[in-house]
């Protein structure tokens, strides 16, 4: 079985894909137990999703933390932000998520959080980096092995804290809302934030096997909640990924609303209240649709690289408090330190409630420009975006748009991909431009 480590904030040299076990674990756990003990007391938070490796790897960090010294506090299954959050409420040096996000079962990972619920300082990435490289692991003296708990109201904190995020009184009675829980780590919580709001609730993809988890549901599979969504005649639906951080929408025709939409519906919100802070962070992937659209309202828009690490950097270094991908994950900073899914679609509601209007309609004012997304597989090598040919036809491409479009080629990370993307205004134009270049990719790195 094969396993990824996952690190958007995590250990560097060691993000992409990285195969973990059991051994590797413990040795994980003991290095940041090591590093967070020399900052004092060490007190780390683990939580998980429910993928049933959770269990083997929770095991093996709390044996590596404790070995360290280092005091855990287990959280059972529960959304990666929450993680976030509860680190913070609790005091914790760091909190700990062990989950593979989007992926199927037989993928697994990790992610930290500093005392702060933000990325951990450069300096303890490095110093848990060399103590990963020591040959030997030394545990601590028996009287100073850490010990072990678990927080039995997790869950009930976490749901309080959501519903904290829209004003007191907020309520959403009169409102059907299908949720899609992925067999994730929302299974428990997202259902409940919604009913205690005043919704009528319907539950899809609630039931954990740990072999379950984003298996043709959730964010990254829609057809279900769309099929849902038109049976039970409500008025949206809502779709969670395994690990709660990414959230998707269906609107009552049963038409997809991606992360794009939904961050404009928010910043749009936020500006009419008189609340937005600086502007808008997207990425490279984000539509241009989403660019023009802020533009009408005169909210500026930036583009970051493509993942939430780097939408937070950039919403850091600007002091701005709203950001987003085009695949759900949307940071609210007026209220959390990361994406947090359930924050997220609380916002779209409440800035629903606001003008009164409906999902189908609110989405309206952002008219998506077609988008032609091709990936062409290389052999690895030379990274093809940086032949000189390539570059050439980017950019006649580019100039022929004339600022009506644009061009993205981008190499993957974790695989030997080339993503070529082409918007614009003109479908048949755009998808004849993407294979042109997607076929130019193809001969060049043959």
């Amino acid at each position: 079985m094969t396993k990824k480590y996952f690190g958007t904030d995590g250990i560097r040299g060691r993000v992409g894909t990285y195969p973990i076990t059991p051994d590797f674990m413990l040795k994980l756990g003991w290095a940041a137990g090591m590093a967070f003990r020399k900052m004092g007391v060490c007190k780390v938070l683990i939580g998980k999703d429910t993928r049933i490796s959770g269990y083997m790897f929770e095991s093996a960090l709390e044996a590596g933390l404790t070995s360290a010294g280092a005091d855990v506090m287990l959280l059972g299954p529960m959304p990666t932000p929450a993680i976030a959050y509860l680190t913070r409420t609790f005091h914790a040096e760091a909190g700990i998520v062990i989950s593979a996000s989007h992926n199927p079962h037989d993928d697994n990972g990790i992610k930290f959080f500093s005392g702060q619920g933000t990325k951990l300082p450069d300096d303890v990435e490095l110093m848990i980096e060399e103590l990963l490289d020591a040959p030997t692991m030394t545990v601590v003296e028996s009287s100073k092995i850490g010990k072990v708990s678990r927080i039995n109201d997790a869950s009930g904190r976490y749901i309080e804290f959501c519903k904290s995020s829209v004003p007191t009184g907020t309520s959403f009675a009169g409102l059907k809302i299908v949720i899609d829980c992925a067999h994730g780590a929302v299974y428990k919580v997202a259902p409940s934030v919604f009913r205690e709001l005043g919704a009528e609730v319907v539950v899809l993809s609630a039931q954990p096997n740990g072999l379950n988890i984003n298996d043709n549901c959730g964010s990254t599979h829609m057809g279900q909640l769309q099929a849902a969504v038109l049976a039970e005649q409500a008025d949206l639906g809502i779709a969670f990924d395994g690990d709660g951080d990414r959230v998707l929408m269906v609107d009552h025709t049963g038409a997809v609303v991606d992360g794009d939409e939904l961050l404009f519906i928010i910043a749009r919100d936020l500006q009419e209240r008189g609340c937005l802070q600086g502007g808008v962070v997207g990425t490279l992937m984000s539509n241009l649709g989403l660019e023009l659209a802020c533009a009408e309202l005169k909210i500026p828009f930036v583009r970051a690289n493509v993942g939430d690490r780097y939408v937070i950097a950039e919403l850091l270094e600007r002091d701005w408090t709203i950001g987003g991908e085009n695949s759900g994950h949307i940071v609210c900073f007026q209220h959390t330190t990361t994406g947090d899914a359930i924050i997220a679609a609380l916002q779209v509601l409440m800035a629903m409630k606001a003008r009164q209007e409906g999902l189908a309609q609110a989405r309206q004012a952002l008219r998506k420009c077609p988008q032609v997304l091709i990936n062409v597989r290389f052999a690895g090598g030379a990274n093809p975006v940086e032949h000189a040919a390539v570059k050439e036809a980017s950019e006649r491409v580019t100039k022929a748009m004339a600022g009506r479009g644009r061009v993205l080629l981008r190499k993957s990370g974790t695989e030997p991909l080339v993503r070529v993307m082409v918007e614009g205004e003109d479908e048949t134009q755009v998808r004849a431009y993407a294979e042109e270049l997607a076929k130019l990719v193809a001969e060049v790195s043959a």
